[in-house]
């Protein structure tokens, strides 16, 4: 079971994927057509043609997950078709996507706080953690 934060970044591809890329070929999309780094931590949500799968892709610092969910009959009602190449999800608007729901049609609660700074303490207090272990 995977556990999504809201501080995870998520990264949905806007068009269709050839589902025979494995981990490499996925990764190729996402620093060739998204401009992402794959080894970031963030989620990569990919989608087939005939949108009757998707796959999550994601680094967890020793290695990369593949995530792939078939559907048993009928496809993805939606999928995020944006100007460019890949767009941003929440947390929630993930969690709906993955039960085929509609995440534009779902009303989660409104985010009251940021999580940036969040995220930005949180990987400074692993970067001193990793300078306290390099000095001992």
């Amino acid at each position: 079971m995977i556990q999504i934060s809201p501080a995870s970044p998520i990264y949905i591809h806007c068009g269709t994927v050839d589902f025979r890329k494995g981990i490499d070929g996925l990764c190729g999309v996402c620093k060739e057509q998204m401009e992402k780094d794959p080894m970031s931590g963030a989620l990569f949500v990919f989608s087939n043609r005939s949108r009757k799968s998707l796959k999550i892709l994601v680094y967890d610092s020793q290695g990369f997950w593949i995530f792939h969910k078939r559907l048993s009959r009928g496809s993805f009602k939606w999928w995020r078709m944006g100007a460019g190449v890949s767009g941003e999800l929440r947390a929630s608007e993930l969690a709906v996507l993955i039960w085929n729901g509609n995440p534009d049609l779902a009303a989660p609660q409104t985010e009251w706080k940021s999580t940036s700074n969040f995220v930005k303490s949180a990987k400074d207090f692993s970067n001193v953690e990793r300078q306290e272990e390099d000095s001992h």
